[in-house]
């Protein structure tokens, strides 16, 4: 079983991730440790703030590493924000039926009623080294994108409207 978690901006993906882990023992890949595994060692002039780059850069090679665990019948966690909204299609029915699929989102009336607490998670689990425009206003507009370039795709996405605990609770049960 692959379980493959993105969405936007500080919503928790790396920490559910870590709770996966910590239920499942399930080993988990971080796209953000391969992304600056690879900007550290020079492998690409590639810099943390170049997202949309960085995704075509970095999903050839998740997409890959999510086929190899799945042929060889391995459990994984697959967590960033490096996921293209078209990702199904890069693969056939075969591995479509080993990938559970988790898109995380927050509504604006949780990012405007939560803000202080959103902001005060933000390394909660790794420490953000470069320091991201973590206003509101870029909360949600993250937000908006992840929701509607994932919708429009056809992918469910998990919205975060106001029990952020319950909602997570929820993906575990």
């Amino acid at each position: 079983m692959i379980i493959l978690i993105t969405g936007a901006s500080h919503t928790g993906k790396t920490l559910l991730a870590q709770k996966m882990l910590e239920k499942y023992h399930y080993p988990y890949l971080s796209a953000d440790h391969l992304k600056m595994g690879l900007i550290r060692s020079g492998h690409t002039d590639l810099a943390p703030e170049d997202d949309e780059a960085l995704k075509e850069y970095l999903w050839p090679v998740i997409r890959e590493i999510i086929k190899t665990a799945i042929e060889n019948r391995q459990n994984l966690i697959v967590e960033g924000c490096y996921i293209p909204f078209r990702w199904r299609h890069d693969f056939d029915g075969r591995y479509l039926a080993a990938i559970r699929f988790i898109c995380l989102a927050m509504s604006e009336r949780y990012i405007e009623n939560h803000y202080g607490e959103i902001a005060g998670y933000e390394s909660a689990i790794e420490t953000r080294l470069v320091t991201e425009d973590c206003s509101v206003d870029s909360l949600k507009a993250d937000s908006r994108s992840i929701i509607a370039g994932f919708r429009h795709a056809g992918e469910p996405v998990v919205l975060i409207d106001s029990d952020y605990e319950k909602t997570i609770q929820s993906l575990l049960d």
